[in-house]
């Protein structure tokens, strides 16, 4: 005789469920320092954190620095604008040989590269900038608390 087995439904029991539970108990201050670990960390399961520590896995600190997303999102808003500018310059150029004679194209074009070294003057600030940036961030990871 054959027996109809029918689905329990949900999910496939585990080989090796995790059914071993302990306690440990915090000060208001070791809490604190556990939750800062915890937040740094990035885990979405505390007792996956405290697992990890306990068996000394790595711990990964995700950290999101808005001023520096906002300084490279403002980076990239430059280079593009920068690109622009390198491309209106080529039509530019290409517009003044077709249509003015050599003496003027000539006068037209020192103004232009005037302009131009304008743009490499403020570009040498933005990289000037960017290295005092860099700096300042490497000084700042120095002193954050090690775990």
């Amino acid at each position: 005789m054959m027996k109809n087995k029918k689905s329990k439904g949900g999910r496939n029991p585990k080989l090796d469920p995790a059914t071993n539970r302990y306690s440990v108990n915090f000060s208001s201050e070791e809490d604190m320092c556990f939750l800062k670990m915890y937040d740094r960390s990035g885990m979405t399961s505390k007792s996956a954190f405290i697992k990890a520590r306990i068996f000394g896995e790595p711990f990964h600190v995700v950290t999101y620095d808005k001023s520096q997303h906002e300084y490279y999102a403002k980076l990239s808003e430059f280079h593009s604008q920068f690109r622009m500018v390198g491309n209106n310059y080529n039509q530019t150029l290409k517009e003044l040989k077709s249509h003015f004679s050599e003496r003027r194209t000539a006068a037209l074009v020192y103004k232009l590269e005037k302009y131009m070294m304008e743009l490499v003057q403020i570009m040498q600030k933005v990289t000037e900038l960017t290295a005092e940036y860099h700096e300042d961030k490497s000084k700042s990871g120095e002193n954050d608390i090690k775990m």
